[in-house]
C-alpha cells in the first residue's frame, strides 16, 4: 500500500500549492443566469452584455458616471437618524442603524451634494438601497429638503435619483411625515420655474414612489426598473385578480405616462444633460454659475 500513501502525499502537495481564487470574481445575472465576470461588468456599467439587466450600481458609481469631473461637492453631512420611538423588533432600531452605518460606512440612506452636468449646475438627492433597503426615514427626508432648498437658492435645477424599499417603519409617523415635506418643497420649485428631474431605478418603491420620486417635471427611468407603491403580490391579493404583464415595470408606466423617458444607464449623462439645456433654454449657463462654499 505504500504507492498509495506516496500517491496521497503527491496529492496533498498539489493542493496545498495550488492559489486560492477570490470568490468575488463572478456575478450571476438575476434576469438570465448568465454568469458575467466582474472586470466585464465594470467596463459595461454593471449591465449584462447578455439580457441588458441593469444591475445595482454604487452611489460612488453614479457620482462619477453622471457628473463633471471634480464638480462633484457632498452637502449636509452630519445628520443623522435617532430612535425617537424607542422602537424594537427582532432588533433595536438604534443597533440596526450601527449596523449599517458600519457595513456601508454612509450616514444614513441619501448622500447629497451639488455638481455640474455639461458645465450646468445641478443640486442632487441619491438614494443608497444599500442602506436598509434606501428606506425613507426622518434624515432622508430632511436631507433631500435641505438639497432641494439648495435649488431655490442658487436657482439651480434639482435632480433626485431614487432606490427605495419604502419608507422606514421603524420611524412610524416621522417617516410618514417626510411624503408631505419633500412634496411641499418640490411644488415651491414649481411655483419659482426650477425644474426637477427625477431618475428612478430599481426598485423605486413605497412612500418615496408616492411623494417626490413621481413628482419630476421629467421622470427619466432604467429599464426594467420595478417602479410602484405597494408589490405586486399585495395588489394581487387586494383585487383578488391577476396583474398585467410587466406590471410596475418602467416600460409598463411609460405606456401608462407615469414615466418620460427611459434611459440605459450608459446614455444617462447624455439624456440628462440635453433635458437640461431643454430647461435653460440653451443659455451659455457657464456665467451663471453660483459660488461653491
Amino acid at each position: 500500500m505504500s504507492w498509495l500513501t506516496q500517491a496521497a502525499k503527491g496529492i496533498k502537495a498539489l493542493a496545498s500549492q495550488k492559489k486560492d481564487i477570490p470568490d468575488n470574481l463572478w456575478r450571476k445575472c438575476p434576469n438570465c443566469s448568465e454568469v458575467l465576470y466582474h472586470r466585464e461588468l465594470d467596463r459595461n456599467l454593471w449591465v449584462c452584455g447578455s439580457c441588458g439587466h441593469h444591475l445595482p450600481f454604487s452611489t460612488e458609481q453614479f457620482i462619477d458616471l453622471l457628473f463633471d469631473e471634480g464638480s462633484w461637492q457632498e452637502t449636509h453631512m452630519g445628520l443623522t437618524s435617532k430612535d425617537a420611538l424607542d422602537f424594537k423588533d427582532s432588533k433595536r432600531y438604534k443597533d440596526r442603524i450601527k449596523a449599517s452605518r458600519s457595513k456601508t460606512g454612509k450616514e444614513d440612506a441619501v448622500i447629497t451634494g451639488r455638481a455640474q452636468i455639461g458645465l450646468i449646475p445641478v443640486s442632487v438627492a441619491i438614494m443608497d438601497f444599500s442602506f436598509m433597503g434606501g428606506s425613507m426615514g426622518s434624515v432622508v427626508g430632511e436631507k433631500i429638503a435641505r438639497a432641494l432648498l439648495d435649488s431655490l437658492k442658487y436657482r439651480e435645477s434639482a435632480i433626485i435619483l431614487s432606490r427605495s424599499g419604502g419608507a422606514r417603519m421603524q420611524e412610524s409617523l416621522l417617516s410618514l411625515m417626510q411624503m408631505a415635506k419633500t412634496s411641499a418643497v418640490l411644488a415651491r420649485l414649481r411655483k419659482e420655474g426650477i425644474p426637477f428631474i427625477s431618475i428612478l431605478t430599481h426598485p423605486t418603491t413605497g412612500g418615496v414612489t408616492a411623494s417626490y420620486a413621481t413628482l419630476g417635471d421629467i421622470n427619466v427611468a432604467e429599464p426594467g426598473a420595478l417602479i410602484g407603491f405597494a408589490g405586486p403580490r399585495v395588489i394581487k391579493q387586494t383585487i383578488g385578480g391577476d396583474l398585467p404583464e410587466g406590471f410596475q415595470s418602467s416600460e409598463f408606466l411609460k405606456k401608462q405616462g407615469m414615466v418620460d423617458l427611459i434611459s440605459e444607464r450608459k446614455d444617462l449623462k447624455d439624456t440628462l444633460e440635453r433635458t437640461l439645456h431643454w430647461f435653460v433654454d440653451g443659455r451659455d449657463v457657464s456665467v451663471r454659475r453660483p459660488p461653491r462654499g
